[in-house]
């Protein structure tokens, strides 16, 4: 049985909202921006061998126009994260779901940001509004980052491995291999992939999109156990958070902090309007392409430190 998303629940109406212009958001991403693109310009620096060590960002205040090295990986990283949120938000336009637009966070990480979130802020109407919401985000984010990565592949090179000091090593989800081998990018023996920052900003997206598939809390995942097999979730939130703790001694510290947060955060997941709707096949469709992102980006251990 299909149900109507605008007239299943003719009781269910929202109060008119009044639509201030935006400035929060406005500056967050203006400032995401300048985050992003200083980090950026400062990859790309070391990536065209620009000696920076000793003061990177005087030589930026000399020359200011050396910025517009960082534009690709700006407009890389942020074109994944602002697709990754949209697809929340049109969605919950979709199913008339009350939500903001995205707030970006600036901050001084190796990226120059936390990443992005929207604030839902009126119910979900059933648990297929509640699934389409949070499949969406990583679906699109996972489209725009994948020819990120390809073309980022023709531009990065091989260089002679080094093997005489500590080398920060970045895991390779099966997408990065499959994409590495389709476009010629694997290295010889001797020899490793210097990847361009434009490659790293797919990384990330790709990092971003596992961590929102973990199937715990209310995370992206998350919804789509809830919808899924709601009477589980709090079984499987659980079980998640219980694996996440031997991973983080053993494989990257990161798990911990996600197996902290989500149990600071909560495993519990609210109910819908009418959690008795059922799904229909488009739902179920959605589930295994999500699976198979999940998969294909997903990363044991994501950083890691080599020690020769």
């Amino acid at each position: 049985m299909a149900y109507d998303r605008l007239n299943a629940y003719p009781g269910f109406e929202l109060p008119p909202e009044r639509s201030p212009f935006p400035w929060v958001n406005v500056a967050l991403f203006a400032a995401t921006v300048l985050t992003t693109l200083l980090v950026g310009t400062l990859f790309m620096l070391d990536f065209d061998g620009v000696d920076t060590a000793a003061a990177p960002l005087g030589l930026l205040l000399e020359d200011p126009w050396q910025l517009t090295r960082g534009l690709g990986f700006m407009l890389a990283l942020i074109s994944i994260l602002l697709a990754h949120e949209m697809g929340h938000y049109l969605t919950c336009r979709y199913y008339r779901i009350r939500a903001t637009l995205p707030y970006f966070i600036p901050a001084p990480t190796m990226v120059g940001t936390f990443g992005a979130f929207i604030k839902i802020r009126s119910p979900f109407p059933h648990r297929a509004s509640l699934f389409e919401v949070g499949v969406a985000g990583p679906i699109a984010g996972f489209v725009v980052a994948v020819p990120i990565l390809l073309y980022a592949l023709t531009l990065s090179r091989f260089i002679p491995a080094d093997t005489t000091e500590d080398l920060l090593t970045l895991g390779e989800p099966l997408i990065w291999i499959a994409g590495a081998h389709l476009m010629g990018a694997v290295p010889p023996e001797g020899m490793e992939l210097y990847v361009h920052p434009i490659g790293f900003a797919a990384w990330v997206g790709f990092l971003v999109t596992a961590l929102n598939l973990l199937p715990a809390g209310q995370l992206d995942g998350g919804h789509m156990i809830y919808a899924l097999v709601r009477r589980a979730h709090g079984w499987i939130s659980r079980g998640v958070v219980f694996l996440l703790f031997p991973l983080g001694i053993f494989l990257w510290p990161g798990w911990l902090v996600w197996a902290v947060l989500l149990v600071l955060l909560g495993t519990r997941h609210p109910p819908t309007l009418d959690d008795e709707a059922p799904l229909e096949r488009r739902q179920i469709l959605l589930a295994i392409a999500g699976l198979v992102i999940f998969i294909l980006c997903f990363m044991p251990i994501p950083i890691a430190i080599n020690q020769f």
